[in-house]
């Protein structure tokens, strides 16, 4: 009879820990973050700079909420955070997932400006391959199309202009280059290029002079044949 009172007690004693540990969260699953917590958390690794753990805040709370109220505003947050860490492939990617799912959101003029961003600061020097300009001289300019009183709008003149000035270089580079080398007719559609799709971002007069030149070097030529 003692035996069964001492088990009994035993028994009473291990569902009371048992339960216990259930109730204070020992020993058993760590219960998840709701959105709310993910997204208070992620926003305090971004203004503290640790984009690398605001990044998997926000993917979580994407990941797993994806019908929360902060989900929206979670797949903004990755895309600034990964813009942060200069992953910038995969912060476009982000951006444009973002603008596909979500074209009416009002914060969809920053979402193109970033676009733009993404391949603005990636642009190379002048004697170099330019498409990063020229895709994001595509960006701001769809911003400033589409939403022309925008202040992100306004913002993007400024680099549209960057963007021009650096391809207007480059063709100058190129038609110099090919003039160096003798090859006069190219230079000289290089050069011609520029006066018609770039002018007026400070190469236009030294364009004319080396039009001039080109075409003065291609009379040679052909009176010598």
């Amino acid at each position: 009879m003692v035996y069964i009172v001492k088990r009994f007690i035993l028994i009473q004693l291990l569902i009371f820990l048992f339960s216990a540990c259930s109730l204070f969260g020992l020993g058993g699953k760590k219960p998840e973050k709701t959105p709310e917590e993910l997204m208070s958390e992620g926003m305090s690794e971004f203004g503290d700079g640790d984009y690398e753990k605001a990044v998997e805040y926000f993917q979580q709370l994407k990941d797993r909420y994806p019908y929360s109220k902060f989900a929206i505003h979670a797949e903004l947050k990755l895309a600034d955070a990964l813009f942060k860490r200069k992953e910038f492939e995969e912060a476009l990617e982000a951006y444009i997932e973002f603008e596909r799912l979500h074209p009416k959101n009002k914060f969809i003029p920053y979402v193109i400006f970033q676009q733009g961003m993404c391949n603005f600061v990636r642009m190379n020097s002048i004697d170099r391959d330019q498409t990063s300009a020229k895709k994001a001289l595509k960006e701001f300019e769809k911003l400033r199309r589409e939403f022309p009183t925008d202040p992100f709008s306004l913002k993007a003149q400024r680099n549209i202009r960057t963007c021009l000035i650096n391809l207007a270089e480059y063709e100058f580079y190129v038609g110099h280059f090919y003039f160096k080398g003798g090859h006069y007719l190219a230079a000289l559609r290089r050069f011609e290029y520029l006066i018609t799709h770039y002018p007026d971002l400070g190469q236009y007069k030294k364009t004319l002079v080396y039009i001039a030149k080109c075409k003065e070097k291609l009379a040679e030529e052909k009176s010598i044949q």
